[in-house]
């Protein structure tokens, strides 16, 4: 009896009632992203353009989002992001190439939950950092 009851007690302290359902990715983000050096952690990053719109949808194994903002013009990318389950979380990682008028090809990695979606990312002339949030969903008008 003392060892079913510890038993639970470490499973409830961890979080672990079995398997967790995935966490609601789906939908729209909002946030902003920022460029910095690491070999300077101690220096503030650097804002390009700050303001980062994502409208995130589930297509079978993955995931496809749709980046959006402003960085002296407009930009939008359609990016297919690979992902796994790891407790309450979705676990990112991709490579995609946005062209060399927005630095060629990035490698980033990031973590969603049902709220809060935290990238980080590289490419050969930038590493920064982009942190959203989840929008709640808006009341259709009557």
């Amino acid at each position: 009896m003392v060892i079913l009851v510890t038993a639970i007690g470490i499973l409830h302290a961890q979080g672990g009632r079995g398997p967790q359902a995935p966490p609601n990715i789906a939908g729209a983000w909002t946030g902003t992203w920022s460029a910095y050096n690491p070999a300077r952690a101690t220096a503030p990053p650097k804002e390009l353009c700050a303001k980062l719109t994502a409208t995130i949808a589930s297509k079978g194994d993955t995931w496809q989002a749709v980046f959006e903002g402003d960085c002296g013009r407009p930009y939008k990318y359609t990016i297919t992001m690979e992902g796994r389950q790891a407790g309450s979380a979705v676990l990112f990682k991709g490579t995609a190439d946005l062209g060399p008028k927005d630095g060629g090809v990035y490698d980033w990695i990031g973590r969603a939950d049902d709220k809060e979606f935290v990238g980080f990312f590289t490419s050969g002339f930038y590493t920064g950092v982009f942190t959203m949030t989840k929008s709640e969903p808006t009341a259709p008008a009557k």
